[in-house]
């Protein structure tokens, strides 16, 4: 048994599994190998921190997770199906129904108000309550009264709570948070990780949180240290 899955519990099925996955890109000096051979599991209904430097490649490895980006080789499932199979409509899809982002720089649309944001993935899944599902996950996370605010008037943290509702608002089997409070003040960073597992434990999502900070992967199950592109095997163990 690898490393990577020696700490996982006993008895649920993986949500997540990538197998030998490798990314390269070129550039003018030749092809960059940003992910070396990922093998990379998480079940259903843990929390995983995954650590490493800047450059090590977490977002990276986030970014295959959601199929945002194609791995040049390896596999990619997630809940059961290929991601590496599907084209860009299907992938589009897919997201929508199983996975919710959370990314450091918010992504908010700025002509839209924060229930517009919101309800966003719900109109696309042509969903009737889209606006009703949206007010609610928004008054769930302490902003019932900025309904109708745009990005641009509210604050930071009150631009990454717009995010995470909704991320959260499809009730997603997958919540990715890339660097989720890498934007915010320490005191704003750590409610914004509060309202993170909140929505986490009522939603009983999977959860995998790509940071910098030891202190926010420890709220976690499980933590998985990157560098270089790879897992790093001596380095993966259960949060305390």
């Amino acid at each position: 048994m690898s490393a990577d899955t020696a700490t996982l519990p006993v008895g649920r099925k993986d949500l997540v599994a990538l197998r030998d996955v490798h990314l390269s890109l070129p550039s003018a000096a030749g092809l960059v190998h940003i992910l070396r051979g990922i093998d990379f599991a998480v079940h259903e209904g843990e929390a995983v921190g995954v650590l490493g430097p800047s450059g090590s490649g977490k977002s990276t490895m986030m970014a295959i997770m959601a199929g945002l980006e194609r791995p040049t080789r390896g596999t990619v499932r997630v809940d059961g199906a290929d991601l590496t199979a599907m084209d860009e409509d299907a992938l589009a899809l897919f997201r929508r129904r199983t996975i919710g982002i959370v990314f450091q720089s918010f992504h908010l649309i700025p002509t839209m108000t924060a229930i517009e944001n919101v309800a966003i993935p719900l109109e696309l899944a042509r969903d009737p309550a889209a606006f009703d599902k949206a007010e609610q996950t928004l008054a769930g996370v302490g902003l019932g009264h900025r309904l109708t605010h745009y990005p641009a008037q509210m604050s930071g943290g009150e631009q990454q709570r717009v995010a995470l509702a909704r991320a959260f608002v499809a009730d997603p089997k997958l919540l990715l948070a890339d660097e989720p409070t890498g934007n915010l003040d320490s005191d704003t960073g750590r409610a914004i990780i509060d309202t993170l597992f909140s929505l986490r434990d009522r939603h009983r999502t999977t959860l995998v949180l790509i940071t910098h900070e030891e202190r926010l992967a420890r709220r976690c199950d499980r933590i998985v240290r990157m560098r270089d592109g790879l897992i790093d095997r001596n380095n993966v163990a259960a949060a305390q």
